[in-house]
């Protein structure tokens, strides 16, 4: 039986297993000494018991039957290089030996740093930047950083752009405004930008220590970031209370604000400050664009055409070549061969790329209900030229399914409320010629629809915006008196949601909406149309890090900040910002130095002081009266000059008669005669077209009661 040692083998395998063993120690007798040493004498020799067997133990019989012997272990004599399956744990290999094989060496472990997605990121905005600034291809760095695929990053690349940057000359530092300029939205979110700034921002301190002027440089870039829109200028108010006065951080700010955005005509200054800069403004490439599509139908020379769109240097804004390519084609029926012609060239040129072309048409598309009014089959037009585009293959196929989509909506409810915006835009373009907000009010309740209320605040604000001072001032003026009339909060804070929901799309028409919805926010919270509760209403049913959240968070600054009733009120230069009271005894005044023998440009001088059209209508009582009471008929000049130079309008004069009119039975008691003046005042307005031709109807007879 096998002892446990040798396992379970036969007889035949154990002495298979033992020539194997005899065969393996004879090879690895060393190259060196090719002759085998016998010694045969060792049997004589040796003693019996232990000696002997030692010594028989290192013997071994070779293939021929003969006994050699061997050194003790079977390897490493002299001259040999061990045994062929050596293991001792304390042998070491030799680099010289013809055999020597690398991979019997000790494993050795080496540290290695493992490279995280955000260091790869890293690496590759470096090269990227380094090589905008060498070739200038703002196209090529934005399809490069898109390429990355690394959105959440995008902060860090703004810090490393503006930074690296700042220890260059100007023309880079021009150019790295220009490219984040070029970036913004399409290729970075407002967040991300906000965030790189707020590191750069945290950071200038030690940047400071490489550059001299760090911390006017970087001041120069965050104004010029709010003169470009890419930050809204409610962005230094909010890091400002982020960061510690005695920080670098904290003067960059307040360089920012009084050196470069307070001044004169800052925003001219801030763009050519880094010398002559060919970065234009929104503005400009907008009307450079409606020139050269023009031009190219009086013309017709489509080459040229697109030199001059390739010359303009905005790949990223070709979306409004687009745009107003295809609503000049509505405007103007024989131009459609030529522009769909310029469309498609410049997208077999790739001139004009996939998404831009789709970005126009989409933009055209969500604008339709208002160029409608303008263009009453541009919605027909838009259809067929869709259609055609895709046909032709300059404009992608997957545009038409999602036109299609949203055109499964157009149901009764659809049309409805289509009608009822065309309708509220007239009410509003008359109320702002006419300042008649009884009128206003009217229309609206003729309408009878006062689920759509929320509708015309949206229409009324964003035509506000779109307009001067005095329509901005009128607006909030309404919203003041229909929330106290006809409109409930909820109208008023649904109406607003809906506005910063669309603010990002209004930007791109309207430059600096961002601000304008928030002053608008902010006067109403200052007119009690809103509580400062319902602004935390309205941001928090917004998307969190959007246009419309910022907007919300400007309003409240501008609430808080001090003298905010004062300055709320004439932010746009129109209102007075006094009381009511007020402006009646400045009325009564000038009313009483002119009736004294004043000048009537002076008082029409003072008239137009007051800043408050809408309230016209009180000079126009005011004036009657004090006609009667004075038995002055001179005071009627100064209503005929101010309607002759339009400072007093048909409906401020037609309402300052209506007023009179409503407290005669009043009147009467000092002024016993006062219907009879009125009377004759009343032919004499109409005479010179002061009223509207309802108002004689409206005269009430001697013995009717006063309303």
């Amino acid at each position: 039986m096998a002892s446990p040692k040798e396992g379970f083998l036969t007889d035949e395998q154990r002495e298979v297993l033992k020539i194997a063993a005899q065969n393996a120690e004879v090879l690895s007798s060393s190259p060196r000494s090719p002759t085998t040493l016998l010694f045969p004498e060792h049997h004589s020799k040796g003693g019996a018991g232990g000696k002997a067997s030692s010594c028989m133990r290192h013997m071994r019989r070779t293939h021929s039957g003969k006994l050699v012997r061997v050194k003790k272990d079977g390897a490493g004599g002299k001259g040999t290089w061990g045994k062929l399956l050596d293991t001792d744990s304390n042998s070491c290999l030799d680099r010289n030996d013809p055999n020597y094989d690398s991979g019997e060496e000790p494993y050795e472990l080496v540290g290695a740093t493992v490279s995280t997605p955000f260091d790869d990121y890293k690496r590759s905005v470096l090269t990227i930047i380094e090589e905008y600034f060498t070739t200038g291809d703002v196209e090529l760095a934005a399809s490069d950083l898109k390429d990355l695929g690394s959105d959440e990053y995008h902060h860090y690349f703004v810090k490393k752009l503006v930074s690296m940057a700042m220890d260059w000359h100007d023309k880079e530092k021009e150019m790295a405004s220009v490219l984040l300029s070029a970036l913004y939205v399409d290729v970075i979110s407002s967040a991300q930008i906000s965030q790189g700034f707020v590191m750069l921002l945290e950071s200038v301190d030690d940047l400071a220590l490489d550059i001299v002027d760090a911390v006017d440089v970087l001041a120069l870039f965050l104004a010029r970031a709010v003169v470009d829109d890419i930050l809204p200028p409610a962005f230094l108010t909010r890091v400002k209370q982020m960061l510690a006065e005695s920080s670098k951080g904290f003067q960059v700010i307040q360089t920012a604000e009084k050196s470069y955005l307070s001044a004169p005509h800052h925003a001219e200054l801030v763009e050519r400050r880094w010398g002559g800069s060919t970065h234009i403004t929104a503005e400009e490439v907008k009307k450079k664009i409606a020139y050269l599509l023009r031009e190219y139908v009086q013309s017709g020379d489509t080459a040229e055409a697109c030199r001059c769109i390739r010359e303009l240097g905005v790949p990223f804004f070709h979306h409004e070549v687009v745009k107003r390519a295809l609503i000049l084609a509505m405007e103007i029926p024989t131009s459609e061969p030529l522009i769909l012609k310029l469309l498609n060239e410049a997208s077999e040129e790739c001139l004009i790329s996939s998404s831009q072309m789709t970005k126009g048409f989409s933009r055209l598309a969500e604008s339709l209900d208002d160029l409608s009014l303008d263009i009453p089959s541009a919605k027909a037009l838009f259809q067929l030229l869709a259609p055609r585009a895709i046909s032709e293959g300059w404009l992608d196929p997957s545009f038409l399914k999602l036109a299609s989509a949203d055109g499964e909506g157009e149901d009764e409810e659809y049309n409805k409320l289509r009608r009822y915006k065309g309708e509220v835009v007239t009410i509003i373009h008359e109320y702002f010629l006419s300042d008649d907000i009884p009128e206003l009010i009217r229309s609206l309740e003729d309408l009878a629809i006062p689920e759509y209320n929320s509708v015309f605040i949206k229409k009324l604000i964003t035509l506000a915006m779109d307009r001067k001072n005095r329509e901005k001032e009128m607006a909030s003026v309404l919203l003041s008196t229909l929330s106290m009339e006809i409109f409930s909060r909820d109208n008023i804070v649904n109406g607003f949601i809906m506005l910063l929901e669309s603010a990002e799309d209004t930007a791109l028409d309207i430059l600096d909406a961002s601000n304008e919805l928030a002053l608008f926010l902010a006067r109403a919270v200052i007119d009690d149309v809103l509580v400062p509760l319902n602004l935390e209403e309205i941001s928090s049913k917004l998307p969190p890090n959007c246009s419309g959240s910022k907007t919300v968070h400007m309003a409240r600054s501008f609430v808080s900040a001090r003298h905010a009733g004062e300055r709320l009120l004439r932010s746009w230069g129109g209102g007075s910002g006094w009381a009511v009271e007020d402006v009646k005894d400045k009325i009564t005044k000038l009313l009483e130095e002119y009736e004294t023998g004043g000048d009537v440009g002076e008082a029409c001088q003072c008239i137009r002081d007051l800043g408050m059209p809408f309230f016209n209508h009180e000079v126009v009582k005011k004036a009657l009266v004090m006609a009667m009471e004075k038995k002055n008929d001179r005071i009627l000049d100064l209503l005929q000059e101010c309607f002759s130079e339009g400072l007093i309008t048909i409906n401020q004069m037609t309402k300052g008669f209506s007023r009179v009119r409503d407290g005669l039975d009043d009147l009467a008691l000092d002024i016993p005669n006062a219907e009879e003046k009125f009377r004759s005042y009343v032919e004499h307005g109409r005479k010179h077209s002061w009223l509207v031709p309802s108002f004689s109807a409206a005269v009430p007879s001697p013995d009717a009661t006063a309303t």
